[in-house]
């Protein structure tokens, strides 16, 4: 059964709630401006964005890296997997290649864990004829998300924002009650 962690727990919206917020919907925005599907770019934010510029690196550097890891090796196990079907299809070969790509992928990504998304969604959703497009798109989608919020931590820290809000608020004549 679900718990509440602790009895005076009580939900709270800061400053790095907002930050991804709305860097992930300016990232999703300019995504649909492109025609271009915003998902992985957003997941890319919303993982890379942390609570300071350290940590987003950290994290942020754990999405791209293991995506960059997971996306090529998707490509080269569905490229084994088509020299045997070349029209895909046969889901049990794909199914053993996963078990091999995965114990590949946990040896590479000891301590970039996201890569096994990209792999599965790769070796299991993906037409014959776009596994090497997708894949380095999706390569391309998450490095994109992942820098938008690098930058938003760069540019916006927290103290700046903080201070930023204080201002705006005795501009418009709210005080600090």
């Amino acid at each position: 059964m679900f718990q509440i962690p602790h009895e005076d727990f009580r939900l709270h919206i800061g400053w790095r709630t907002i930050k991804t917020a709305a860097t992930a919907m300016l990232v999703a925005v300019i995504y649909c401006l492109l025609e271009r599907n915003p998902a992985f770019a957003c997941i890319g934010v919303i993982f890379g964005l942390g609570t300071d510029m350290q940590d987003s690196i950290k994290n942020g550097g754990n999405r791209l890296f293991g995506t960059l890891i997971g996306g090529l090796l998707s490509i080269v196990v569905f490229w084994v997997y088509l020299r045997f079907y070349p029209q895909g299809g046969h889901s049990m070969l794909l199914a053993v290649l996963l078990g091999a790509a995965t114990v590949v992928l946990i040896v590479l990504c000891q301590y970039f864990w996201p890569g096994g998304v990209v792999l599965c969604i790769v070796l299991f959703s993906t037409p014959v004829e776009t596994y090497v497009s997708y894949a380095l798109n999706r390569i391309l989608d998450t490095a994109i998300g992942v820098i938008a919020a690098w930058l938003v931590n760069y540019f916006l820290p927290r103290a700046r924002v903080v201070a930023l809000w204080e201002r705006f608020k005795k501009c418009i004549g709210i005080s600090k009650n």
